[in-house]
């Protein structure tokens, strides 16, 4: 994952509808992107996200930022800290009690499913929430913690409790997480991450 230059970051209304988009072509059950904007609870809290980590990124507006991301945290089950770094057509399906930390980072086109984690493993400031590369999905329940690594095109299996990197296009299941190499392709458009428990 490489952070775009701001110059080239697009503006908050083209992420906004990107993350709108994202979650109607990854979630087969979505009818129209107006049930998606209406309905989605996991859209909206990316949405709440986005507007609560540009707030962040001002000096003085720390605290509303955070009494936003608790308010979002109140109506959709979903807590993002408004730290955290998130990329671009990013889906959260389902939505509920998924966390992510405050020095969390996801790259781009991620999928994360319900009761997902992206959290720490000590108490101490600085970097301890994972880093996910690109095309990464989280399959529900899983627990991705500490400072790590998860590369590009990997694969969380459901209920996997993950402590250490994971190469990219492997699989991690299982608790504690073991780590598949050697897997058939993934494709995020027909296959559940359930199928790698």
């Amino acid at each position: 994952m490489t952070a775009m230059p701001t110059s080239r970051r697009p503006g908050l209304l083209h992420t906004l509808h990107e993350d709108l988009q994202a979650a109607a072509d990854h979630d087969p059950a979505a009818r129209s992107r107006l049930e998606v904007a209406m309905g989605y609870a996991g859209v909206h809290a990316i949405w709440g996200y986005r507007i609560a980590h540009q707030m962040w990124q001002t000096p003085g507006l720390k605290l509303p930022a955070r009494l936003l991301s608790q308010l979002v945290r109140f109506v959709t089950g979903v807590e993002i800290h408004p730290g955290a770094t998130l990329g671009r057509r990013f889906f959260i399906d389902h939505g509920m009690g998924v966390v992510i930390g405050e020095t969390a980072e996801v790259g781009d086109d991620c999928v994360i499913f319900h009761g997902s984690t992206l959290g720490g493993t000590s108490m101490r400031k600085g970097k301890r929430h994972p880093t996910l590369g690109d095309r990464v999905v989280i399959g529900a329940g899983a627990k991705v913690l500490g400072p790590i690594w998860v590369g590009d095109g990997a694969r969380i299996g459901a209920n996997a409790v993950v402590i250490r990197d994971v190469p990219p296009d492997a699989a991690a299941v299982g608790v504690p997480a073991k780590i598949i190499t050697k897997h058939r392709p993934f494709d995020a458009t027909v296959d559940d991450p359930a199928i790698f428990i």
